[in-house]
């Protein structure tokens, strides 16, 4: 099983480190564009006048302050890639003087489209150096105050990261000790009856400890993923015997989908410490997964146990954390619920289908 990309979001992929977003992006431009329509707004009212004059007041800045606004998205989004390699406050400082130069172009141009046309009236010659002064002072305000939203955006981003990140790596740490002790009492006691057994049961534990002790950040794939679960469900069988049972109905996922490291072992975990180790009689762990519309659904369902007695305490730290991994690589999309469904408890996880880059 390999694990080597960082499972970075998908937006702090984009402009300087994350710094800037992407201009490209079309909900970046949706969000300037009524930003700068708010900006018309304001600065109409606030301007003397009424009635019809204040209207063509309204539509003369809506179309200037979209024109500046929309090249300054343009340009932004041609130049993306270089400012991608910059250190974020050359980037900052790039994407302002850009800010500013596009905003005396757009004086300049609106100076000359002017001229001897009905919009004179709004524009008068006179006025260009004030006009001037005025576009340049709102645009450094405004171009100001949108850079420090978004360095202060990606400063939260990253303390988020870094959060979920320190979660991941303690849920990592926390091989439950019975598991533990109860793969080693079998380890030893197959290395008596059958040793070719007790090798395959070493190296099934040996890849829970290898991906357990990987990168917190680390990537693989849906396939190599369920080819761990399998692995572990192969330890605990031995242990618990007939007792465990497992269902799985995953041929039709995707294998090369990519997903966050240890995303779906936990739930599995989880399963067979309270869903089937209180139980007497044992029972029936399901998993089962279906890909449609590029959204993949996983369910991992065990046993109700019934009696208070036998019911064991948990400190939801796993799921929580699956749900703040999910939320931070897929945003909006990822989501898991867990509850209990036609008389077991299930968890189930959405999340799209993104193809593991190799």
């Amino acid at each position: 099983m390999k694990a080597s990309a960082i499972a970075i979001p998908r937006a702090a992929r984009d402009g300087s480190d994350g710094f800037l977003p992407d201009f490209c992006n079309i909900r970046i431009v949706f969000i300037i564009v009524v930003a700068a329509e708010l900006l018309a707004f304001i600065l109409a009212l606030t301007a003397p006048g009424a009635g019809a004059e204040r209207w063509s007041r309204l539509g003369l800045l809506s179309l200037f302050i979209q024109w500046v606004s929309l090249s300054c998205a343009g340009v932004l989004c041609l130049v993306r890639a270089r400012l991608a390699r910059l250190p974020g406050p050359l980037a900052g400082t790039a994407a302002y003087l850009i800010i500013l130069s596009l905003t005396v172009l757009a004086v300049e141009c609106a100076r000359f489209l002017a001229r001897d046309t009905v919009l004179e009236s709004f524009l008068p010659a006179g006025r260009h150096e004030e006009f001037l002064h005025t576009s340049l002072a709102i645009a450094a305000i405004v171009g100001a105050v949108m850079l420090r939203y978004f360095y202060v955006q990606r400063q939260t981003r990253r303390t988020i990261e870094a959060e979920a990140r320190a979660r991941l790596q303690a849920l990592q740490a926390r091989i439950r000790p019975h598991f533990m002790f109860n793969s080693m009492n079998t380890i030893a006691s197959l290395t008596r009856t059958d040793p070719a057994l007790a090798e395959v049961v070493v190296e099934d534990l040996a890849e829970l400890f290898r991906v357990s002790l990987a990168d917190a950040g680390a990537l693989t794939t849906l396939g190599d993923e369920l080819a761990l679960i399998r692995r572990y469900l192969r330890i605990e069988a031995l242990r618990m015997g007939e007792r465990l049972r497992v269902e799985e109905e995953t041929a039709g996922l995707p294998a090369d989908a990519g997903i966050p490291a240890l995303l779906i072992q936990p739930l599995v975990e989880n399963a067979v410490y309270h869903g089937i180790e209180p139980r007497p009689e044992g029972g029936v762990i399901r998993i089962e997964g279906r890909c449609s519309d590029g959204i993949i659904t996983l369910c991992v369902s065990n046993p109700l146990t019934d009696a208070p007695a036998r019911r064991r305490g948990g400190n939801r730290m796993a799921l929580d954390n699956i749900r703040e991994r999910l939320q931070l690589h897929y945003g909006r999309q990822g989501r898991i619920e867990v509850g209990p469904v036609e008389g077991r408890f299930r968890a189930r996880l959405d999340f799209p289908y993104q193809k593991r880059e190799p």
